[in-house]
């Protein structure tokens, strides 16, 4: 379970930085992944979370200003925004069950950016996950 939060840890470190512009996120997650020894599970995590906001960025924010349309992509703090891509990427675009990857992000929120945006993400991944339950369910 450890190896998983720090992929996410990861995989949200090099989503903000990219927010700068200065490198892609993937670089910058290879850079990270080159200086530390971390585990391989934390490492193949992180690359599917970066490649998935990479791949989705477009829909993930558009998801965003459909569910949470008072918060505009635009006008989120940088920490906050890369936050939410990551975490949609990972509902979305990902083997992981919702709920875990909510519990996750909901934490992740909680301990990066405070208890308004761990309000915000229940929120919106609570919305995404309803919405992803009942096409499949269809």
């Amino acid at each position: 379970m450890r190896a998983y939060r720090a992929g996410r840890r990861l995989a949200l470190a090099a989503v903000f930085e990219a927010e700068f512009g200065q490198r892609p996120a993937d670089a910058i997650l290879e850079r990270h992944l080159a200086e530390t020894e971390g585990d391989a599970r934390a490492a193949a995590l992180a690359r599917s979370l970066v490649a998935n906001v990479l791949a989705h960025r477009d829909t993930i924010d558009a998801t965003i200003t459909r569910t949470a349309p008072q918060y505009p992509v635009s006008g989120l703090a940088p920490m906050d925004r890369a936050l939410l891509r990551s975490a949609i990427g990972e509902v979305l675009h990902s083997p992981t069950p919702a709920r875990v990857a909510i519990a996750e992000w909901v934490e992740l929120s909680r301990s990066y950016s405070g208890d308004p945006m761990r309000r915000l993400m229940n929120g919106v991944l609570g919305r995404i996950a309803n919405t992803v339950d009942r096409s499949s369910a269809s």
